[in-house]
């Protein structure tokens, strides 16, 4: 029969997990960066840090279902780059963007049914595979667009972007990425397929024996993260108003680095997706920051690093730290002490 004071111990665990830290973190460093930095709180500054983030946050929310089982795609900056010289090239040569928004969305998820393929059907390690693919990637988006950059998109497409909600500073970008997050939120916390998720990252085998379908989960995960990668590039080029081969370079690591940050285990199987949504906006917030101080981006994608080795080190100190106080701490009550038995009588040693 559970303890009196389990349900408060399950809510001290809560408020003390990795994830609650770091929203915690994230509330402390805006109201220390609002009073600070200069221009931090302002109502365009803020339209301008959505705007960052939200590349970020919409390719972190598939990344943070492959991680959870425990798999990666590092080429989903290569795929955003792709999605953009394609669009470019197709917008020079003609087409309306009715007609090249949807065929860029629909190459991401050939580009990540590449990948899902490499990783499920002949089971290579996914590390391997879209370190490949991120270069291979890359390098098609040159071919397609080479060095030159595609602008003058109609201003109809780029307003709903760029644009903000009444006048209230508030990017109209908002709206989809909030719904996209719920979506993704109810599928990993409340579904079976989410709980099918946790279990792969777990154990794979047992989830397999459990009847998760293993192979036809992750890979249509990569399906869905080529998608909406090409989704941002999309997005990227019309906030941009400009289509090039190497647009989001080196964004995979800010996308890594904040689900990692936001709690979710680099091993699998552990991971929330509200954590994740701090770890972006503790990223993005933190980025923005120091460009408003004028840091350079060779020291941002330093801070970028040193984020990510954090969000990989920290964790699991504090596990082995736990599980060393959990050792220590005793089990339960000692028993009580028997009493000592009564001491036989010594017989007597007859001498001779």
């Amino acid at each position: 029969m559970p303890s009196p004071d389990q349900p408060a111990r399950r809510l001290l665990g809560r408020l003390t997990s990795w994830d609650a830290a770091i929203i915690g973190v994230l509330i402390v460093f805006l109201i220390i960066a609002s009073f600070t930095v200069d221009n931090f709180a302002s109502t365009r500054n803020l339209s301008f840090l959505v705007l960052d983030l939200a590349p970020i946050a919409l390719i972190a929310l598939p990344m943070t279902l492959i991680i959870v089982t425990g798999e990666i795609d590092l080429s989903v900056a290569s795929t955003l780059g792709l999605s953009s010289a394609v669009m470019g090239a197709l917008w020079e040569a003609g087409l309306p963007l009715e007609t090249i928004i949807p065929v860029c969305v629909l190459l991401g998820a050939v580009l990540g049914a590449l990948n899902g393929t490499f990783v499920t059907v002949f089971g290579l390690p996914s590390l391997a595979v879209t370190i490949g693919t991120l270069a291979l990637y890359r390098g098609l988006a040159f071919v397609v667009l080479g060095d030159r950059a595609i602008a003058d998109f109609p201003e109809s497409y780029t307003d709903l972007v760029t644009g903000d909600i009444g006048g209230t500073g508030i990017p109209l970008l908002v709206i989809p990425l909030l719904v996209l997050g719920l979506v993704f939120a109810v599928v990993l916390h409340l579904t079976p397929a989410g709980r099918g998720l946790f279990s792969i990252g777990a154990n794979a085998e047992a989830a397999r024996f459990a009847g998760v379908r293993v192979t036809r989960v992750k890979f249509w995960l990569y399906v869905v993260c080529g998608a909406v990668a090409a989704l941002a590039g999309v997005l990227w080029t019309l906030r941009y108003s400009s289509a090039r081969a190497d647009n989001g370079t080196g964004l995979e690591l800010a996308v890594v680095a904040a689900v990692l940050l936001g709690g979710v285990s680099i091993f699998g199987g552990k991971g929330t997706l509200w954590g994740v949504l701090g770890g972006v906006l503790l990223l993005t917030a933190l980025q923005n920051a120091l460009r408003l101080d004028d840091v350079s981006n060779e020291a941002l994608s330093v801070v970028t690093g040193l984020l990510l080795i954090i969000s990989v080190l920290a964790p699991n100190l504090a596990r082995n730290a736990q599980a060393a106080l959990r050792r220590r701490r005793p089990s339960g009550p000692p028993p009580p002490a028997s009493p000592d038995p009564e001491p036989s009588p010594t017989p007597a040693v007859r001498s001779s």
